[in-house]
C-alpha cells in the first residue's frame, strides 16, 4: 500500500504542486472567504437586525456594493477552491493516512472545511437563480455554514501555520510535495530500503534517487506560469461575465447573471411577481388604501390623496441578496412627511405590512435612521410612470441601501413599534 501511495504521488507530479503555490491560491482564497463572510454579515443583520444595531443610509448605493461584492468573491471562490484542490491533490495519498493528532486535526478540518464550501458557494450561486432544489430554508443553512467554514479557516490556517509561514514570501524555496515525502522517507532509512530496497551503494539512496531523478520528467506537464495563467483567466471570466448584473460597466458582458440591467416592467428587473404573490386583485381593487397607525392612531389614504401630498424625486438602486442591482428614478412621499402628519416621535421605528399575505418578507421592519433619511419614499412612481403592478403598485417602499426583499412592495398598512 505504501509503495502503490508513493507510485500515485509520483504520477501526479507536477510543478505547481508544492507549498508556495499551496500558499499562493490559498491566501487569494482565504481573502475571497473573508470579504464573503463580511458582506454576507452586514446583508444578514440588515434583514435579521438586533436590537441595538443601526445601518449607515449613506451612500445610497452602499448595498449594492457590498452585496454585489459578496456575489462577485462567492463566484470567484469556484476557480480558487478548484485550484487549491487541484494543487493538494496529491496529499491524498499520503502515507500513513494519519500520523498523529495534529495530522488527524489538519486532514478532517481540510475535509470538512472542502464539503462545507461546496456546498456554501452551490447553494449561493443557485441563490442568483431562485432555484432550490434541496428540503431546508437557504437563508438560515447559508447563514450558519458562514460561521462554519470561518472556524474550520481558523483551524486550517493554524495547524498549517508553519508551512504558511515559510512558503509566504516569493522568495520562499519551493519544494513539490512529493520530495516532500520523499525527504520523510529519509528519516526513517529501515522502512525505505524495506519499501524500495538498495540497487546502488547507500541503500535508502538507490530506489528513492531514482524516484527523485524521474519526477522532473513527470512534472513537464503544466508549467507554473501557464497555471497562474489559467486560475487567473477562469477567475476573471466566470466574475466578468457575471458582475455586469450589479455593476454598469460590465452590463454588456453580463452573460451568466440571472437579470439584466434594463431588462424588466419600466426598465427594472423584477423578482417576485404579482402572480406568485398573489396580489393582483387587492393591489387592482378601487377601495385599496394605506393605513398609517402610529400611538394607538389610524389614518388611512387613498392613493389619490397620496398623490396630492407633497411629491419627492429620488435616484436609488432596486439592489437584491441575490447580487443584481438597478438604479431607477422614483416618485412619491417622504415616509418622514407621514411620520410628521401622525406626530411620530422622531425616533419611532416601522412595520411594513404588504397585501401579501404569506412570504418571508411580508412583513418587514424599519429602523428609525431610514424612516427619517429623506431618500425613504412611498413610491407611487418608477421611472416617469405610474409604478407598476410588478413593481408594488398602487405603493411601495424604497430607501437608501436596503436590500431589496425590504423594500416592500404591494404596501397595505405602515405602523409604529
Amino acid at each position: 500500500m505504501r509503495r502503490l501511495m508513493y507510485e500515485a504521488q509520483r504520477a501526479l507530479a507536477s510543478p505547481v504542486r508544492n507549498p508556495r503555490m499551496a500558499t499562493v491560491i490559498g491566501r487569494l482564497l482565504g481573502a475571497a472567504f473573508l470579504i464573503c463572510f463580511g458582506t454576507g454579515l452586514y446583508s444578514h443583520f440588515l434583514q435579521d437586525p438586533l436590537d441595538w444595531m443601526r445601518f449607515a443610509t449613506r451612500p445610497e448605493f452602499l448595498y449594492q456594493v457590498t452585496q454585489g461584492t459578496h456575489m462577485i468573491t462567492g463566484i470567484a471562490c469556484f476557480p480558487l477552491l478548484l485550484a487549491k484542490l487541484y494543487i493538494v491533490f496529491p496529499d491524498l495519498f499520503a502515507y500513513p493516512p494519519v500520523r498523529g493528532f495534529i495530522h488527524f486535526l489538519e486532514r478532517a478540518s481540510i475535509a470538512l472545511f472542502v464539503g462545507a464550501s461546496l456546498v456554501q458557494i452551490t447553494i449561493g450561486l443557485l441563490n442568483t437563480y431562485q432555484w432550490y432544489p434541496w428540503p431546508f430554508p437557504f437563508r438560515q443553512v447559508h447563514f450558519a455554514l458562514g460561521w462554519v467554514l470561518i472556524g474550520l479557516l481558523v483551524i486550517h490556517i493554524g495547524v498549517k501555520l508553519p508551512v504558511i509561514t515559510r512558503y509566504w514570501s516569493k522568495g520562499s524555496p519551493v519544494s513539490d510535495h512529493l520530495e516532500d515525502a520523499v525527504s520523510n522517507d529519509r528519516a526513517s532509512n529501515a522502512e525505505a530500503v524495506r519499501l524500495w530496497g538498495s540497487t546502488r551503494p547507500g541503500g535508502v539512496t538507490g530506489r528513492v534517487l531514482d524516484y527523485i531523478d524521474a519526477t522532473p520528467r513527470a512534472r513537464t506537464r503544466v508549467s507554473r506560469r501557464g497555471f497562474l495563467t489559467t486560475v487567473g483567466v477562469a477567475t476573471t471570466a466566470v466574475v466578468g461575465l457575471t458582475a455586469g448584473q450589479t455593476f454598469t460597466p460590465l452590463n454588456a458582458v453580463n452573460l451568466f447573471g440571472p437579470r439584466k440591467k434594463g431588462v424588466g416592467q419600466q426598465g427594472v428587473p423584477v423578482n417576485r411577481t404579482s402572480e406568485q404573490a398573489k396580489v393582483a386583485d387587492a393591489a387592482m381593487a378601487a377601495g385599496w388604501t394605506l393605513t398609517v397607525a402610529v400611538a394607538g392612531t389610524e389614518r388611512s389614504f387613498t392613493r389619490s390623496q397620496l398623490l396630492a401630498l407633497p411629491q419627492t424625486e429620488v435616484q436609488l438602486p432596486i439592489a437584491c441578496v441575490e447580487g443584481w442591482s438597478q438604479m431607477a428614478h422614483w416618485r412619491g412621499v417622504r415616509l418622514s412627511d407621514l411620520a410628521d402628519l401622525m406626530s411620530a416621535d422622531p425616533d419611532t421605528s416601522f412595520r411594513l405590512i404588504s397585501l401579501e399575505e404569506r412570504g418571508s418578507f411580508s412583513k418587514t421592519e424599519m429602523g428609525r435612521e431610514y424612516v427619517r433619511d429623506p431618500l425613504t419614499l412611498v413610491a407611487l412612481e418608477l421611472n416617469g410612470e405610474t409604478l407598476d403592478l410588478e413593481h408594488g403598485y398602487p405603493a411601495r417602499m424604497i430607501a437608501p441601501g436596503r436590500p431589496g426583499v425590504l423594500q416592500t412592495k404591494w404596501l397595505s398598512r405602515i405602523e409604529a413599534i
